[in-house]
């Protein structure tokens, strides 16, 4: 027999499993992330690419009608330019995290230019906090084997997330809205009459963007009023919207 025909064959599995490994949002093959939450009750919202003036503080208001606490993933140039707002965020009751500091893609960056982009970033958002953050989310969800140790060596937990529904894409809101509704679909088949408080299982989370990677002061009004539309339903279906740190804690019996 042909041994190309047995080794392009396994050449193949191999790039599907490292691409799988760097893609996918629930791939553990190269350390290990935090994708959902611990009981089918909590909700955790996340949003990245900011902070961002335009839209941050809009995002903020919202969330408190429901007092709903959530996790902001932040790019480090970013919270250099605005860092009174990075410290609103957190006296809100919210957490943040370290999102790079240029919101490069680190599949294809050296160790040393992973370590670089979380350093400045966890720099900068210590400085506005005196405090540095725990949490870390790879822009696009990409990571090689180095960049997860590397978040490690920072005191860091991965993130990343069980729905992203594209609010970044030029659509309307029209178009987002139907594709957060997996969220409530969970909730009805996880929680059902909302007669038994203790469901088993686990929950979502819902990674948005509340800024814009390539510049400040982005547009995401469509993130803004699908969000309008799913926090009320989501808090009727007994959705209870945590932080990243709160989603992760064991359950009480």
């Amino acid at each position: 027999m042909n041994p190309l025909l047995i080794a392009v064959p396994g050449a193949l599995t191999t790039v599907g499993v490292i691409a799988y490994g760097a893609a996918h949002p629930r791939a553990q093959l190269f350390g290990q992330t935090i994708c959902r939450t611990s009981s089918p009750r909590k909700l955790a919202i996340t949003f990245d690419d900011g902070p961002n003036p335009a839209i941050t503080p809009k995002v903020l208001d919202l969330l408190d009608g429901y007092n709903a606490k959530a996790t902001f993933f932040l790019i480090g140039r970013y919270v250099r330019e605005c860092p009174e707002l990075v410290r609103e965020t957190i006296a809100r009751g919210h957490l943040v995290g370290n999102h790079t500091e240029t919101h490069p893609s680190l599949l294809r960056l050296t160790p040393r230019e992973i370590r670089i982009e979380l350093r400045l970033c966890h720099d900068a958002i210590s400085s506005a906090l005196g405090s540095p953050p725990k949490w870390f989310r790879p822009p696009f969800g990409m990571r090689n084997p180095w960049v997860i140790p590397s978040a490690r060596e920072l005191g860091y937990r991965t993130v990343m997330w069980t729905l992203i529904p594209g609010d970044w894409k030029e659509k309307p809101v029209e178009w987002l809205i139907p594709r957060m509704q997996p969220i409530a679909d969970h909730a009805r088949r996880s929680l059902g009459d909302g007669l038994n408080p203790a469901a088993a299982g686990t929950g979502d989370v819902l990674c948005l963007h509340d800024g814009a990677h390539r510049q400040m002061n982005g547009d995401r009004s469509r993130t803004l009023a699908a969000l309008k539309h799913w926090l009320p339903r989501w808090h009727e279906l007994g959705l209870e919207f945590v932080t990243i740190e709160e989603a992760v804690r064991t359950p009480a019996p």
